[in-house]
């Protein structure tokens, strides 16, 4: 019997899935705020909620796992400079999705996925 247990697949390999979400949550962290299609803002929500929940730990661990995951110094740095204060207080939730319409090129399903301040 087959079942569908886990992720979106995309469209995309693994790998390419993988980097995907890297890139998106790179881009997330750095501007606060990216516009992408839907499907991709609800794999990313909870992919970058589980990278911030990783890092409030604040441990050597923790930064390993992040550093693993954020190849951007900057990026890396904002995450336990500025994100993790902001959300040490707070259980989870970290992001929002909103749709926003339809893309004009194609008609697929647009979002805008924002960091809570």
């Amino acid at each position: 019997m087959i079942k569908n247990l886990g992720r979106r697949k995309l469209s995309r390999t693994g790998s390419h899935r993988r980097a995907l979400m890297r890139n998106l949550a790179t881009a997330l962290f750095q501007h606060e705020k990216i516009t992408t299609t839907f499907a991709k803002a609800k794999e990313l929500s909870s992919y970058s909620e589980r990278l911030i929940t990783k890092a409030k730990a604040g441990d050597l661990s923790a930064k390993k796992a992040v550093a693993g995951e954020i190849k951007n110094t900057e990026v890396y740095k904002k995450i336990f400079d500025v994100l993790v204060p902001r959300y040490q207080g707070r259980a989870g939730g970290f992001t929002q999705v909103f749709k926003v319409g339809m893309r004009k090129g194609d008609a697929a399903e647009e979002a805008i996925i924002r960091l809570i301040v």
